[in-house]
């Protein structure tokens, strides 16, 4: 719950900067000038590209979530067998030797969404993160397809 309000405060702060940015690009554009106009549409395209990226985040994390919970009532979601340090980190070695047993599973059913998601979680869980994504991506992929 703490992550789902600290990805809607973190937008909502970004939503405000882009309405800002966007107001400042609209007032150098009625100024009228070459340079102004120039700098005006400059300025308005990064609110564009802020948006776009924050709405493929929120898609990915939608469409992740609503994985983790038909896993889940399937009673599919991995386990965590994770042995923590005493600081409450991740023991390093226990996260190769899941990611292991994880890669296995997904190599042995490569079109199987429910074991690519567990390998992206395996990757996070090792500090992974931009294969985790590219796993969960995967995934989320795979269970369009049979939809």
């Amino acid at each position: 719950m703490r992550a789902k309000l600290s990805y809607a405060l973190t937008a909502a702060v970004l939503l405000v900067y882009f309405v800002l940015v966007g107001s400042r690009g609209v007032m150098l554009i009625k100024a009228g000038t070459l340079l102004t106009v120039t700098f005006g549409v400059s300025v308005l395209i990064l609110p564009v590209i802020g948006v776009w990226f924050l709405w493929k985040n929120t898609e990915f994390v939608r469409k992740a979530n609503a994985l983790a919970a038909e896993l889940d009532a399937e009673g599919g979601l991995p386990v965590d067998e994770l042995k923590r340090t005493p600081s409450g980190r991740i023991d390093r070695d226990s996260a190769d030797e899941v990611f292991a047993r994880r890669k296995a599973e997904t190599e042995d059913a490569p079109e199987d969404w429910r074991s690519w998601f567990r390998l992206a979680v395996a990757y996070h869980d090792a500090r992974d993160t931009p294969r985790a994504r590219k796993a969960m991506q995967r995934a989320i992929s795979l269970r369009e397809a049979t939809r």
